[in-house]
């Protein structure tokens, strides 16, 4: 099978490993990939913004599937078009990708359907936001983009102060342009954060193995939010309890929703979860892999992903056994000194195998059950990486334990090097 893989950062590169183990695929295409993917696939340097060439493309080359990652190119109906075109395609239809591309349709629709979240309200009106501000006092409150920024359009306020700042910085300055043309204002919920991905074919859902996400840009919990500075995997408080509680209360009841809505929900739908003193509460919903949670619970997969992939596109896949590993996965975000806001492209990075985009093994470190998936890199005609942007790798580590995974994982961080290199250093701790 020829595929091809939508997408340029580390879920994209986490998605083509996973593909390479198939025996089925016998040609990777990514567009447009980046220096570490191109590796591991042939990097096509067409911009995802241009649904028509990329259709183009995928004609041209007989693409037997085409997996659309991101989730721009899925809010803009890059699926729609490309099965218009005869294209097999994995990832949700435009209508169904609403459930991340709005925080508002999805904040209605757990609401309507009694999905458990925290308890918010919407506006497309900045003044009208902050009157609402004000009557709820100075409370901690989370304040959101209602579209698409790239993972960093919530902001957590600690009070009246910053919530007016954030919804000035959303609404008024659009710092997210478009995306902030609406916000929701929803309570500050505390306890323990979970991802969980889900494979859905419409009908059934398939969760994958759990993983926790690392938000925020410092040690500590401290920082601005970013699209991730680390994930674990599995995490150590998602039970089998609260796993059968979160099928029962919100992975059905949101397939059923968005089904009793006309908006058949088909690819992998990402549930970011609280679990509150309350019970588990949904936070988002994102319409694709997760990125770095995919870093971590992709390596655990144990059955061929085109097989499954095949399987949800086909509405069949109670038919596919789905298999994880018991071990453990750490990912390490190595960032641009500056990262989320400003930072520096073009730094040279040290420590990586040309051929491989891996680390070079040494007399001292092996670099076994370590992989480097590259995010924001480019690569020259002489074999060396460079930074080309924010978050530029995730290194993971498999182990036995989780305490294993993380050393290991600091271990090969530390076989890297890159100027201003930026990384949290409490990841799983």
């Amino acid at each position: 099978m020829k595929i091809l893989v939508i997408g340029g950062g580390g879920r994209e590169h986490a998605l083509i490993k996973s593909i390479k183990k198939s025996p089925k695929a016998s040609k990777i295409y990514c567009l447009p990939g980046n220096g570490g993917i191109s590796c591991d696939a042939e990097c096509v340097d067409i911009p995802i913004a241009s649904i028509e060439r990329v259709v183009q493309f995928a004609v041209d080359t007989k693409i037997d599937l085409c997996v659309v990652a991101p989730d721009d190119p899925l809010a803009a109906g890059m699926v729609d078009a490309l099965q218009n075109a005869g294209v097999r395609a994995f990832g949700p239809n435009k209508n169904a990708a609403i459930i991340e591309a709005s925080k508002v349709f999805s904040k209605d629709l757990m609401q309507k359907y009694g999905i458990p979240t925290a308890k918010h309200k919407s506006f497309t009106n900045a003044e009208d936001a902050y009157e609402f501000l004000k009557t709820l006092g100075n409370v901690p409150v989370v304040v959101k983009a209602d579209g698409l920024a790239l993972g960093k359009g919530v902001i957590i306020c600690s009070g009246l102060s910053d919530a007016i700042a954030a919804v000035k910085e959303i609404m008024e300055d659009k710092k997210f342009g478009s995306s902030g043309s609406s916000v929701v204002i929803e309570e500050f919920l505390t306890g323990v954060e979970v991802s969980v991905l889900a494979f859905c074919d419409s009908k059934t859902v398939v969760p994958m193995v759990s993983s926790r996400d690392h938000k925020r840009a410092l040690d500590g919990n401290k920082g601005l939010n970013t699209g991730g500075m680390g994930t674990i995997s599995p995490n150590p408080f998602y039970t089998d309890s609260i796993a059968n509680e979160c099928m029962e209360k919100i992975f059905l009841p949101t397939i059923n929703a968005m089904n009793a809505e006309g908006r058949t929900f088909k690819g992998c739908l990402y549930f970011g979860l609280m679990l509150t003193e309350n019970g588990p509460k949904v936070i988002e919903y994102n319409a694709r892999f997760g990125d770095p949670e995919a870093q971590v619970v992709l390596p655990r997969l144990q059955t061929d992903i085109i097989d499954i992939m095949e399987a949800v596109i086909d509405e069949r896949l109670p038919e596919v056994e789905i298999c994880w590993s018991d071990n453990c996965a750490v990912c390490v975000v190595m960032a641009s000194g500056g990262y989320p806001e400003n930072y520096e492209k073009g730094v040279e990075i040290f420590g990586l195998d040309a051929n491989t985009g891996g680390i070079i093994s040494s007399d001292n470190f092996s670099g076994e059950n370590i992989t480097v998936y590259h995010s924001g890199t480019k690569k020259d005609d002489s074999g060396r990486f460079f930074t080309n942007g924010g978050r530029v790798l995730g290194v993971t580590a498999v182990g036995d334990s989780l305490d294993e995974a993380i050393n290991h994982s600091y271990e090969a961080v530390g076989q890297i090097s890159f100027k201003d290199a930026h990384y949290r250093t409490d990841i799983g701790k």
